[in-house]
């Protein structure tokens, strides 16, 4: 697709994708450290993607992981499926393969629009399984009934640092808050208020999250406009999974939703958006907030 001079060779992409993370790795011949289930709005019902072409025995064998797929209540599907497979094409090499969480808007107008992909990487390095990963913003535009991928920007969340505060520890030990690696990395960079990760950590109390983006991955400003987005000043995460189901997913409970955007409220969130109209000067809904719950902090 001729990426260069957009995000550079493709050698760098998939450099940064194993450099996010503070990479976990397994002993050679053990299977890597757990990842959630399978990332997708349904249930994937297409077949695991082919890990690796065979090993000699005793090198370890990648994961195998199923292919992302949009579910039946999406805005644009096919605006998503370009761009996770623009994804997976330009991560997925030998001895490498990727694993999308999943795709959400960074937002969606009638002729342009922003997926944002955040995804594991598998790869095998001085005969262990490494897991490492990155979120990427793909920019398309539409002609028609197409959308086009016209640049990728994967995230940049910056060193860690030397020294994070008790909020940010509790995140990342937390079992309650799932974070892609883009977000391991942006709390880990220490870019990422306490408020927001104050107000995780309560909800956490009441929810099983999945964090689809935190600072890094998201676009600068509010996707059409010139407004700074709340996202790259580590003031603002989106939420693609309460207690295990999707946002999108038309079977999700519109309670739950609901019950959750209330709570982010109550949590110190003065810009709530989701899929769901509520009353109140924080919350707002449109086609972007469609698969997703977006909080955002004043701090």
């Amino acid at each position: 697709m001729g990426f260069s001079g957009v995000v550079g060779r493709r050698g760098l992409l998939i450099a940064g994708a194993g450099l996010l993370v503070g990479c976990s790795s397994s002993k050679a011949g053990a299977p890597p450290t757990s990842p959630p289930p399978p990332a997708s709005s349904t249930p994937p019902s297409s077949t695991p993607l082919p890990s690796s072409t065979p090993k000699p025995s005793g090198t370890p064998a990648l994961p195998s992981v199923r292919a992302w797929v949009p579910g039946p209540s999406e805005v644009a599907p096919e605006a998503k499926r370009v761009a996770v497979a623009a994804v997976v094409d330009e991560l997925q090499r030998d001895q490498a393969v990727v694993e999308v969480i999943d795709a959400q808007y960074g937002g969606i107008l009638s002729s342009t629009a922003s997926v944002l992909v955040p995804c594991r990487v598998y790869s095998i390095t001085d005969g262990r399984v490494v897991t490492g990963g990155t979120t990427v913003d793909v920019r398309l535009t539409r002609s028609g009934d197409n959308w086009r991928v016209t640049s990728l920007h994967p995230a940049n969340p910056g060193p860690a640092a030397a020294n994070l505060s008790a909020v940010a520890r509790q995140v990342l030990a937390s079992k309650q808050i799932l974070l892609p690696p883009a977000s391991i990395a942006d709390v880990k960079s220490g870019q990422v208020h306490d408020t927001v990760l104050t107000a995780m950590l309560e909800l956490a109390k009441t929810y099983r999250i999945g964090v689809s983006v935190i600072r890094s991955g998201h676009p600068i400003n509010v996707f059409g406009t010139d407004r700074p987005s709340d996202h790259p000043r580590g003031r603002a995460f989106d939420t693609w999974q309460i207690n295990g189901h999707a946002v999108v997913s038309p079977t999700t409970s519109r309670s739950l939703i609901s019950t959750y955007m209330k709570a982010s409220e109550r949590v110190g969130s003065y810009n709530v958006g989701g899929p769901v109209v509520l009353s109140g000067a924080a919350f707002f809904s449109d086609q972007t907030h469609h698969d997703h719950i977006h909080a955002g902090f004043r701090v």
